[in-house]
């Protein structure tokens, strides 16, 4: 079953790349109505919290500059962004990178039970599940911005 979730991530991951990579940067910095953030703050949501589900970031991984829960975190938004923001270039590296140590991560331990149970995960696998499923979603937010950002255009 390990196997099925670190396909998953690859799928949703190389699918995730190859949307990016066909964005137009112009339209990436719009927010469009009826949406809270923008096409940027998706893809940097997605690197960040997946290093924290899957890696512990900050406490645990350092892989990341320490700015980015400020800037991507949950209940965040490119309104109140401050300081230097990483580019897409940046960010593709990132997820890029992050996906060869997602592909590392040893089947056996998503086996391995949580100290205390997050957002209804008991193991490292179930957590790494929700990992995957919240990737697909901001996928899908991503995919109907530039559509709807597009078409406006």
């Amino acid at each position: 079953m390990s196997e099925l979730l670190i396909k998953q991530f690859e799928l949703t991951r190389n699918n995730l790349l190859k949307e990016v990579a066909a964005l137009n940067p112009e339209l990436i910095d719009i927010q469009p109505e009826g949406f809270n953030n923008t096409i940027h703050w998706h893809i940097g949501h997605v690197l960040t919290v997946t290093e924290q589900f899957m890696f512990g970031f900050p406490e645990k991984s350092s892989q990341l500059p320490e700015n980015y829960p400020a800037l991507f975190a949950y209940g965040t938004k490119p309104a109140d962004w401050q300081g230097e923001v990483p580019g897409i270039g940046q960010l593709t590296e990132q997820l890029t990178e992050q996906l060869s140590r997602l592909k590392q991560i040893p089947v056996e331990s998503f086996k391995k039970e949580l100290e205390e149970p997050f957002l209804g995960s008991q193991t490292y696998g179930e957590i790494g599940n929700m990992s995957a499923y919240h990737e697909a979603y901001h996928l899908g937010q991503i995919h109907a911005m530039d559509r709807l950002i597009s078409k406006k255009k």
